[in-house]
Order: C-alpha cells, then sequence, then structure tokens
C-alpha cells in the first residue's frame, strides 16, 4: 500500500529545477528566465556580497544563507538569477532549485534528495513571508540552522521578501501587547530571520538610475533611442505608474522595444 521509492532526479539534464508536490518531483527548466548580471543598476553592493558568497560556496567553502528583502520590483530575484548564471560562467556546475512558499512544510524531503547528490545546490523561494496564522515558517527554521541533520553541506538557501523579518509589522506588534511573556512570543518570530547570515536590502532607486537601467536594456537589445526622447518617455512613463524601480523600467523598455519592433529573447 505504501507509494514506491522517490525517484532520483536526473541532476545532470538541467542547470536549474523546480520542486513540485503530489507527487514530489523535481522538475527541469529548459530555459531560466533572466537578466545579465552587469544590467542590475544601483545594487552593486548587494550583487558583490551575494557573487562572493556564492562563489565561496561553489568552491566548496564555508557559504551563509542569505535574505534579499527590501522595495518591490529592486531586482531582488533577477539578482539570484543573474549570480547563479555568472558562477556556471566560471566553470563550476551549480544547480538552482526553486522552491514555492507553500510547500515548505516539505522540504524535508527535497533535502534528503538533494543532500547525496554529487552537485551543490542554491535552494531558492521568492517571496517569502508569513500572514498571521501560517505555521510554515517552523518548517523553514530546520532548514536554515535547526535540526539534528541541520542543512546539508551542498545547499545554501536564498530568499527574497519585502519584509526584513519576513513576518507582518502588526503581527509581531499584537505579539508584545497580548502574549503572556510578550519577550520570549517576538522572540520565535523574529528569529527566523536570523538565521540568514548575510541580510542584503535593497531599496528605491534615484531617477538617474532608473533611466540608466532603460538605457542598458536598450544597449544590449539594439534599441535605438536619443537620450532626451527616453528621459522624456520614460519619466511621463514612471509618473502614470506612480512609483520607479527597476520592473518599472523593464516594463517601460519592453513597451519601447515593441513599439520599435525589436523583438526580445
Amino acid at each position: 500500500m505504501a507509494p514506491a521509492p522517490l525517484a532520483s532526479p536526473d541532476f545532470d539534464g538541467a542547470e536549474a529545477f523546480v520542486w513540485h508536490v503530489s507527487p514530489d518531483r523535481l522538475a527541469p527548466v529548459a530555459r531560466v528566465s533572466r537578466v545579465d548580471l552587469d544590467l542590475l543598476v544601483g545594487i552593486d553592493r548587494s550583487r558583490d556580497t551575494l557573487l562572493k558568497n556564492t562563489l565561496q560556496f561553489a568552491e566548496g567553502l564555508p557559504a551563509n544563507n542569505a535574505l534579499l528583502w527590501g522595495a518591490r520590483g529592486m531586482g531582488k530575484s533577477s539578482i539570484v538569477k543573474a549570480v547563479h548564471a555568472a558562477v556556471r560562467a566560471q566553470g563550476h556546475d551549480l544547480k538552482l532549485v526553486e522552491l514555492q512558499r507553500e510547500d515548505l512544510p516539505t522540504v524535508g524531503r527535497l533535502l534528503n534528495l538533494l543532500r547525496d547528490a554529487p552537485y551543490r545546490f542554491v535552494l531558492f523561494c521568492d517571496d517569502l513571508s508569513f500572514s498571521h496564522d501560517d505555521q510554515h515558517y517552523k518548517s523553514l527554521k530546520a532548514v536554515l540552522d535547526g535540526g539534528v541533520e541541520g542543512r546539508p553541506d551542498n545547499v545554501v538557501f536564498y530568499a527574497t521578501s519585502n519584509r526584513r523579518h519576513l513576518m507582518p509589522r502588526d503581527m509581531i506588534e499584537n505579539e508584545r501587547s497580548s502574549a503572556i511573556n510578550p519577550g520570549e512570543a517576538v522572540e520565535e518570530k523574529v528569529s527566523l530571520s536570523d538565521r540568514f547570515g548575510l541580510w542584503l536590502g535593497f531599496h528605491p532607486c534615484s531617477q538617474d538610475e532608473y533611466l540608466e537601467m532603460i538605457r542598458g536594456y536598450c544597449d544590449a537589445h539594439g534599441v535605438e533611442i536619443s537620450d532626451d526622447d527616453l528621459r522624456a518617455e520614460a519619466i511621463e512613463w514612471q509618473a502614470t505608474r506612480g512609483s520607479r524601480s527597476g520592473r518599472v523600467a523593464w516594463q517601460f523598455f519592453t513597451d519601447l522595444a515593441g513599439r520599435k519592433g525589436v523583438a526580445l529573447g
């Protein structure tokens, strides 16, 4: 009546995988959606720090789990995928495995698959955060630091989030006001983010950085436009969006490339 043992994945077949459950399986990704590392503007310090940490890990040296937190649309997930490509370009056969937040309770089974594989893995969870009644964060604690087995030596965990402590601020404040022992209750909630050795903050970009991003995309993809026209159109675009970020820059560039008849990809 028991299900058959999970077959060992073919890690030779791809550089990236997505973890699925019911049934458990690692689906290979034929083509990773990412941008070149040099096109990520305004996040130089975070880029260099994450690249150095990932290189250490790929070379078999000690490395930290990393939490990339901060403003939306500023390249948190893009930098993880770009760094992965940059490390592979230096001759390291590093694998990227994406894990969905809702599948965190199954992470122990995933680690058992990765533990004995002859590769090194970046386990990546995008947009990681927890709501008031969400207990998934307890599953993640063992991955980051705890548990008898601990995190496998060939796995490092990278996560992105808009929240520095992964929990809503009102959730933490409510614990302070209503818990029997407020200090202990808050410590349990914020201890999860403390288990990341690297905290990399991402902040809103300036107008000059926003324009530099778009100019970089234009040069990389052969889209011709004068600086004056680009500046006028890009500023109008971000004004209609009410925000300015790397994501808004890419959305403007996508529209511009379409109007210019330039295919992307």
